[in-house]
């Protein structure tokens, strides 16, 4: 089993038809022509998979060893790399090869890889969907939201690690797995999928499927 899949960004959500009538919420990620920057194999790298890059980068602004590394294969520098880990066949994938949208078919199901949103500093109410201590009584002050006791004194005489409490929220990596692909276009290079995905507007996606040998 090995997996493949295409760089693309987020373009936003909307929603459509399905054919038998159900209006559905769904995503449009627009996918750009990814290049084969390097194919890796257990006998030189300790594993095997493939790296591609996609979207064009100022040479001025990439280092010597990445701007060496996109030399040697005669392509220019790439904003975006990501990495697919499998037993990729080196006769059927060859370093500087196009792979575009048309790996995929409607009606795949896909996982989806992307950075969510950074929401900051937030308490346990927004983070953890605590209920606060309950409502507002005589001598109490700010306790609606808080989080209330979080340790014992005697025993243990510390707070457990992992305790839910308030904290950085977002700007995570998640992963959607079994994204239905609705609608794809070809031309622009547009994937519809169903349901949402992690990340802001024009943030990177990376979008897989499984294929097995």
């Amino acid at each position: 089993m090995k997996t493949i899949g295409l760089i693309g960004k987020n373009m936003g959500m909307t929603n459509i038809y399905l054919d038998n009538g159900i209006n559905v919420p769904c995503t449009i990620i627009h996918v750009n022509p990814c290049y084969i920057i390097q194919i890796k194999t257990i006998k030189n790298d300790g594993y095997s998979s493939i790296q591609i890059g996609t979207d064009e980068k100022n040479e001025r602004t990439t280092n010597k060893p990445l701007l060496g590394h996109f030399k040697k294969i005669g392509l220019s520098p790439k904003k975006k790399l990501v990495e697919f880990r499998g037993d990729f066949d080196e006769l059927s994938y060859k370093v500087g090869q196009l792979i575009n949208i048309n790996i995929f078919q409607v009606g795949d199901f896909v996982d989806v890889v992307g950075v969510s949103k950074g929401k900051g500093f937030q308490g346990v109410v927004k983070r953890h969907n605590f209920s606060g201590v309950g409502e507002r009584s005589h001598g109490q002050h700010n306790r609606l939201r808080s989080p209330g006791s979080i340790g014992a004194g005697s025993t243990p005489s510390r707070v457990f690690k992992g305790k839910k409490m308030a904290g950085r929220m977002g700007n995570s990596r998640i992963t959607i797995k079994n994204i239905k692909i609705l609608k794809l276009d070809t031309d622009p290079g547009l994937l519809i999928l169903r349901g949402s995905v992690p990340g802001n507007k024009n943030s990177y996606l990376t979008i897989k499927k499984k294929v097995w040998n």
